[in-house]
Order: C-alpha cells, then sequence, then structure tokens
C-alpha cells in the first residue's frame, strides 16, 4: 500500500476514535460503541505490526477503494461476508446516486450554444470531472468544465466531489478561467495530500461564439470547423501540484455551426486486443468526418467508434466527453 494512502488512512482512524470517544459521558461505555472503539484500536494495531491492508483469508493486499470506503475492514473483496458486501454494495450504489446528482442537464441549449456530454465511470464511481453552470442573465456568459482526478474508484471519486463543491464555491466570484483556476489549484492544493492533484479544462463560452478557457494539464481541447480540427495548446500545470501557478488562457470566436470538443484520457487510452490506443488522431479523424452533427448524435456516433475500436478489451479508465456547437440565436 502506498505510503500517503496509509497516513491518510491513519489519520482517518485516528479522528473516527477521538469522535467515538467523544460520544460516550465519563463512566458510561456502552457495549457498541465499546465494539466500534476496539475495532479503531485494533486496526490501529494492524498498522504498527505492519499487517494492515492485508486479508486474513487470503494474505493478499486488500483492494484500496475498498480500504478508503471502510479502513477498518479485515478481508478482500472476494472473502467479504455476505453481510459487508451487502452494505458495501449499498454504499456504493448510494455514491453513484450522489455522483450522477451532481452532472448537469444532459442536453443544454443556453445563448446561442448546444451542449452535451458523456460520462462514462468505469466503475460505480468516476474520477472525471464534468460540469456546466448557467448563465445568470439569459445574454450572460455560462461556465463549462471538464476535468480528470488522480487515481481511480471511491478514493477518486471523493476528490471529484471535492473538486466539483471548490469550483461552485468560487464560480459565484464571477471571476476569469485563468484566475478561477489558479484559485481552484490553491484550494485543491490546501485541502489534499501530495500525491493528489487534477487536470481541468475551464471555460466561459459568450452568447456571441467567444470562448476563453484555461487548461490545467488535461487532453487539448479541439476545434472543429467544416471538417476541419485544431487542438488548442498552452496547457499548464494540473492543479494540486504547487499552490501557487498562475495559468495562461486563450480565446477564440466560434461561427455557427463550429464546435468545441472536450474529452478525458480514458477516450484517447482506450485500447483494443493488440495494446493500440484510439488515440488523438484517430479522434481528430472522426470528428472531422462528423463534424455536421449535433453534439448528442456525435457523441453517440463517438461512442460506437470507441466500442468498435476497442473490439472486446477490457476499459481501463473512466471516459468523459463534453461537445459545444455554436448554433443561431434563437
Amino acid at each position: 500500500m502506498a505510503a500517503d494512502l496509509e497516513g491518510a488512512l491513519y489519520h482517518q482512524l485516528m479522528e473516527r476514535r477521538r469522535r467515538l470517544e467523544s460520544l460516550r459521558p465519563s463512566g458510561n461505555r456502552s457495549t457498541h460503541l465499546l465494539h466500534l472503539i476496539e475495532e479503531v484500536d485494533a486496526a490501529l494495531e494492524r498498522m504498527d505490526e505492519g499487517s494492515f491492508g492485508i486479508c486474513r483469508v487470503c494474505n493478499e493486499p486488500i483492494e484500496e477503494d475498498l480500504l478508503t470506503a471502510d479502513p477498518l475492514v479485515r478481508a478482500c473483496l472476494d472473502h467479504l461476508t455476505p453481510e459487508r458486501r451487502q452494505a458495501l454494495e449499498r454504499d456504493l450504489d448510494l455514491a453513484s446516486a450522489i455522483q450522477n446528482h451532481l452532472l448537469p442537464k444532459r442536453d443544454i441549449r443556453w445563448g446561442g450554444w448546444e451542449a452535451a456530454f458523456a460520462y462514462e465511470p468505469l466503475g460505480s464511481v468516476s474520477g472525471d470531472y464534468c460540469d456546466l453552470l448557467p448563465p445568470r442573465t439569459p445574454d450572460g456568459d455560462f461556465l463549462f468544465l471538464l476535468g480528470d482526478v488522480s487515481g481511480k474508484g471511491i478514493a477518486a471519486s471523493m476528490l471529484m466531489a471535492h473538486l466539483n463543491a471548490t469550483v461552485r464555491s468560487l464560480a459565484a466570484e464571477d471571476m476569469p478561467p485563468s484566475r478561477l483556476v489558479a484559485q481552484v489549484n490553491r484550494l485543491f492544493c490546501e485541502s489534499t495530500m501530495d500525491s493528489h492533484y487534477a487536470t481541468l479544462v475551464c471555460g466561459l463560452a459568450g452568447p456571441e461564439g467567444t470562448i476563453e478557457l484555461s487548461n490545467a494539464g488535461h487532453c487539448r481541447p479541439l476545434i472543429v470547423s467544416d471538417g476541419r480540427v485544431e487542438a488548442l495548446k498552452d496547457a499548464g500545470m494540473p492543479v494540486g501540484f504547487f499552490c501557487t501557478m498562475d495559468y495562461p488562457s486563450i480565446r477564440r470566436e466560434l461561427k455557427v455551426g463550429e464546435s468545441l470538443v472536450l474529452f478525458s484520457d480514458g477516450l484517447t487510452d482506450t485500447e483494443n486486443p493488440a495494446g493500440e490506443h484510439y488515440g488523438e488522431e484517430r479522434l481528430k479523424a472522426f470528428l472531422g468526418r462528423h463534424s455536421g452533427l449535433a453534439p448528442r448524435d456525435f457523441l453517440a456516433a463517438c461512442s460506437r467508434d470507441v466500442e468498435g475500436f476497442r473490439n472486446g478489451a477490457a476499459r481501463t479508465d473512466d471516459l468523459s466527453m463534453m461537445v459545444l456547437t455554436r448554433i443561431p440565436q434563437q
């Protein structure tokens, strides 16, 4: 197990013990409370002995996502009791429902723009971040974001929710993307472990077709126009690497029919049975051939193309995409 994860779980266990102790009045120890405290103490002892995170049945490492969800667990997924497995499934279902609630509306038309997104977790939950925040006035700009936090599974989904809350709390201050990303970086860096980071594209889209965006280490956004595809550059460092960073911004004006495409590396890193990656060049070629499609239709067609390329090979990462297309003003 990584040292940073064990350190985080140690602090989580110590905090849990402190809270349990605070729940009981002095001299009054309920059986249930004593049992919970003993479980925490036993987990802390396993850390001291070096046996923490090892399945007591098969002596193999317990899945890190399972430990993140419950640091008291003492068996891997294959050897959980039926009761613990059912409890884990309920927790995962709840986590999935919460994450789905954080996603924006599926199909959007705001101020001369049509937007749609695809969001495909590898498992029950995802570490990808996708958001569209509506304009404050009918003729105002709206905010769009796509990102990918480090890790996978439950731990990554918790970071994704943290990133979502950070962005939404700062978005109310109505700042340009470069400043917003810099502020997100500072708060994310100060509130997470050193090994945690996120790539992020943050942008504003205006009713006259203007887009302004900042890219913090994410996959290059693509602009599609009449079959031509351009990759935007000038990406900064991912958020969370250094607490003080400046992020460049790019301004472009899209004409009616032109689109901006954002995606996570779960798309371009998709592998076929031969171990080949789908890659940016194949995506650009696909975009060029289907540049006239509406956002929702494009996403469906791209999903079919990726699945055909994968040809039954196992998925290895979360996958998300967002398409913003300039349309005539209503």
